[in-house]
């Protein structure tokens, strides 16, 4: 199970056909932090043990990427990993303090900063942890889905790297951008160099679709998001394409730029298969706005998720409803909050496979 190949043949193949926008029997579904502290299995394995250490764990990484499956029919597993690997990896310190997040010891605050940076990043060595886990759970997955690799984008890298953490308004990155337009261009540069190594990473580690996480987009206003964050999604997508096009690889890539509505329209013409959306976006709209162009992933607010279960299907239909069942990947808005029940994710899932499997039978 070390080696990424002779990897168990693929059983349920429903999530990467709607990511390329094929028919479906039904629409696939899974969730952001299916992994996650709502699972009391995942606090469990988790106890004690400091939040990266596991994440350098291959071990732990695949037991934790696997536990969601074991309870529910999801289409798609998510390999458990962070996005702040990679500033690790570019030299930065990183810990995860307990009622606080993610915190920077020592963030950038000045241009001059970057010179702490690793700027040529050996990724397998520095990141080979990663690609152990995928390569790991592809084996231990028997086949029964595929699954997915993951990297944030540049712009919120970036923006964790100067705010030394969480914010609400970003304001110390955002600072950067003004002030600083070129160091800017070139800490997005770096960064955006170590995201496609990493992600061509895992998909030779065994990786069967890419998610690009632009978290903090709706940080940004339209005019600094297509100069500051839409050039280096496109250029992601562009060179993990060329490149695994000459390998004769065909990896589905997704982008989830949380609450860039505006940018709708540019999202749906950078070289990703999949748009994954928020809930602050009318599912219908965002097809029209999309042009079918591409499949659409998400959106339900993960809040509807503390709605008696009954009312769960009701909400799933309408959604489902709106987006329809071609190129479609049910999904939440964001990820799953850690005192949500169990039992609730599984009628969700359980919704958008029923009514799915209706909705086709119908057409």
């Amino acid at each position: 199970s070390e080696h990424p190949k002779d990897f168990p043949q693929l059983q349920n193949d429903t999530f990467l056909r709607a990511a390329r926008g094929e028919e479906t029997e039904h629409v696939p579904v899974w969730c952001m932090r299916q992994a996650g502290r709502y699972l009391p299995e995942f606090r469990e394995s988790r106890a004690g043990k400091d939040f990266f250490e596991t994440c350098r764990s291959p071990e732990a990484c695949c037991e934790l990427t696997l536990q969601p499956l074991r309870r529910f029919p999801f289409d798609a597993a998510i390999i458990f990993s962070d996005i702040l690997v990679v500033p690790q990896a570019m030299g930065m310190d990183v810990q995860m303090v307990a009622g606080k997040g993610p915190t920077f010891p020592e963030p950038l605050k000045e241009p001059e900063d970057l010179q702490r940076l690793q700027v040529k990043v050996d990724v397998d060595k520095q990141l080979g942890y990663v690609f152990k886990a995928i390569t790991l759970t592809r084996h231990k997955l028997e086949g029964k889905v595929p699954l997915i690799g993951f990297t944030g984008a540049p712009w919120t890298l970036m923006s964790y790297m100067i705010e030394g953490g969480g914010s609400t308004t970003h304001s110390k990155a955002k600072r950067w951008l003004y002030r600083h337009p070129e160091a800017s261009h070139m800490l997005l540069r770096m960064l955006t160099d170590v995201i496609v190594e990493y992600l061509l990473g895992q998909v030779t580690a065994g990786a069967q679709a890419l998610q690009v996480f632009e978290s903090h987009a709706g940080i940004l206003g339209p005019v600094e998001f297509k100069e500051f964050s839409l050039p280096y999604l496109r250029d992601i997508a562009r060179r993990v394409k060329d490149k695994l096009k000459e390998e004769g690889k065909d990896v589905p890539m997704i982008v989830f730029a949380k609450d860039a509505h505006y940018a709708l329209e540019d999202l749906s013409q950078s070289h990703y298969e999949v748009v994954g959306l928020d809930w602050t976006i009318d599912p219908q709209s965002a097809r029209e706005r999309t042009g079918g162009k591409v499949s659409l992933q998400g959106n339900m607010d993960p809040c509807a998720l503390y709605a008696p279960k009954e009312r769960i299907s009701g909400i799933v239909k309408k959604m489902l409803e709106g987006f329809g069942t071609r190129g479609y990947i049910a999904n939440l808005g964001h990820g799953l909050y850690p005192d949500m029940d169990p039992e609730n994710v599984g009628a969700f899932v359980e919704a958008v496979h029923q009514y799915s499997t209706q909705m086709i039978k119908q057409m």
